[in-house]
């Protein structure tokens, strides 16, 4: 199955939480759109590995996506080794996005930038026709996404371009809240965290209208470039 845009992040809900609303438009733009989940959280303060993974599908569905998977890397122990990023490798040749969404290189949480380092060489490494992957039992081919673009988690970093995520906020909201086991629940008796506080959902929604308000909209979600984006005129560009 080919996709359009494959998201990928180190924890079930960090996509939700970062690129969801821009995940769910190119959904209704007729786009493919695939996540893979670095790991199962299972090292979170709250939920279980189980929860999570029953959490993942709820939001998978709310969304609308053609496509999810877990590489079921260790929780705390990302790294780019050489079998870590053949899975990774092995998923991209398998499904062929167009594009990657990835974390930022710079983060507070060390596993957001592992798994930024993990994706960077997985998305090189997809080209190079000399690694050789298989997928039940065949060869597959050398393929390299033609786009990487970073979503934006906990640092803030001045983006290369903003989605408009306005009509899509509302269902963005109800992934997040999918994932139960994570957000505010005075009927819990699990230990506290930042997301857990009542307060958090309403952070999400002040950031998203912060970014809106730069390009004139209620809600953005913002992207960072490594490289130039081409567009084909002046005309294009919605400013």
């Amino acid at each position: 199955m080919n996709i359009d845009v494959l998201a990928i992040g180190a924890h079930p809900d960090d996509i939700e939480l970062s690129c969801g609303g821009t995940i769910i438009k190119l959904v209704r733009q007729g786009r493919r759109v695939g996540i893979v989940d670095v790991t199962q959280g299972e090292l979170g303060t709250r939920g279980s590995r189980e929860i999570r993974a029953e959490e993942a599908r709820a939001a998978a569905e709310v969304m609308g996506i053609h496509f999810r998977t877990n590489l079921a890397i260790p929780d705390g122990n990302i790294d780019k080794t050489p079998e870590y990023v053949l899975r990774l490798v092995t998923v991209i040749r398998s499904v062929r996005p167009q594009v990657l969404l990835i974390p930022h290189s710079i983060d507070r949480h060390p596993d957001h930038e592992s798994t930024h380092a993990l994706c960077r060489k997985a998305w090189f490494d997809s080209g190079l026709r000399r690694i050789e992957t298989t997928e039940n039992g065949q060869p597959q081919e050398a393929f390299r996404p033609r786009a990487v673009y970073h979503y934006m988690q906990w640092h803030q970093f001045e983006p290369s371009f903003i989605v408009d995520v306005t009509e899509t906020y509302d269902v963005r909201v109800a992934a997040m809240r999918a994932y139960r086991s994570q957000f505010y629940d005075p009927q819990s008796d699990e230990p506290g965290t930042i997301l857990s506080t009542p307060e958090f959902i309403e952070s999400i929604r002040t950031r998203l209208e912060y970014y809106g308000n730069k390009i004139g909209k209620k809600y953005g979600e913002p992207f960072y470039s490594l490289t130039p984006i081409a567009i084909p005129d002046l005309f294009t560009l919605n400013t």
